[in-house]
């Protein structure tokens, strides 16, 4: 039952939608109508304001960092610490708000990482910011990025709940790429901060 508990904490905070939330307060299209319909930072761009692209994603980011933050505040075994950053990770993919249909993860997902330890962040963040820096391709940033979070939670964690609950986030991360590998491979992906086919859609 404690388990189940800290799963839907978890999942409840990750399920936030900041992406709906920060672009009805800027009075911007629903970033479901545009672009690649996704309720992340990067779709967010794409409709012109970068300043709700950060907030997007300091919202979405943060929700996986408070979430293990007072999962481990509350004095929880590492089990459920890892638990609920799975869970915060999952809400957001499948938003329980948005009829399941969320975003890619990445933003929570490096504050889940962050939450359980600074050098996994650190080595996504910086993984992502090498890639996307060299390819201005956030898809090829993201995938290169949940490849070196796992990698790193195996170098500075070892096996455990914590490695789990990364290669699980990866694994998730790279399924919810299948479109984009398809696009990269074809040259067709979009590159961070074009506006292609980001205007709004009919009613949007």
């Amino acid at each position: 039952m404690t388990a189940f508990l800290c799963a839907l904490g978890g999942y409840l905070a990750g399920s936030i939608p900041f992406a709906v939330l920060v672009s009805r307060g800027m009075r911007l299209p629903d970033p479901r109508t545009y672009g690649s319909r996704n309720v992340g930072a990067t779709n967010v761009l794409r409709s012109g304001s970068r300043a709700a692209a950060l907030l997007t994603l300091l919202g979405d980011a943060g929700k996986g960092w408070a979430a293990v933050l007072v999962a481990a505040r509350l004095g929880l075994a590492a089990e459920l610490v890892a638990i609920v950053g799975f869970a915060a990770f999952v809400g957001h993919v499948w938003p329980v708000w948005l009829g399941f249909r969320g975003g890619k993860g990445v933003a929570t997902a490096a504050g889940v990482l962050i939450a359980f330890d600074w050098r996994l962040g650190l080595a996504a963040i910086a993984a992502w910011i090498a890639v996307a820096a060299a390819t201005r391709y956030s898809s090829l940033a993201s995938m290169v990025a949940a490849l070196a979070a796992a990698g790193a939670a195996w170098a500075f964690l070892g096996p455990g709940p914590r490695l789990a609950a990364v290669v699980g986030m990866a694994l998730v991360l790279l399924a919810r790429h299948r479109s984009n590998i398809a696009k990269l491979v074809r040259g067709e992906e979009s590159r961070i901060g074009e506006k292609k086919g980001a205007r709004p859609a009919p009613g949007g």
